[in-house]
């Protein structure tokens, strides 16, 4: 065996180590959510059984999964569907911020009606 695939090998390793512990936080952390909360969706109130129970998720208010308290308060469950939708209106909201700060340090510098007032003068 070569010294790239000898790497590969320990790249693969530490990817489904990583995967394997991440995967053991996010039980962690929803199974003390779901002992903590009620069952029910924190923006459209849809009450979970555990036939359902699947489609309640845990979203961590600042977005940062590794983020979380013992006492829960970095959490609310929501629906799949919720949960998506806070998602999108995260991503909205970064990207338009963005934009708004690129847009205010801009400086204009087309002026299209700037001569219109000595235009105007000589037809008095």
């Amino acid at each position: 065996m070569n010294a790239g695939a000898k790497r590969g090998d320990k790249l693969d390793r530490i990817v489904a180590e990583a995967r394997h512990q991440a995967a053991l936080r996010e039980r962690d952390y929803r199974a003390r959510a779901l002992r903590m909360y009620p069952w029910v969706c924190g923006r459209c109130a849809r009450e979970f059984t555990r036939e359902n129970l699947r489609e309640l998720t845990v979203h961590h208010r600042d977005h940062d999964h590794d983020n979380n308290p013992p006492d829960g308060s970095n959490w609310e469950l929501l629906c799949v569907y919720c949960h998506d939708n806070e998602h999108a209106r995260h991503v909205d909201h970064v990207r338009g911020a963005g934009y708004e700060s690129a847009a205010t340090t801009s400086h204009v510098t087309h002026r299209p009606l700037a001569g219109l007032q000595d235009l105007l003068k000589g037809k008095d």
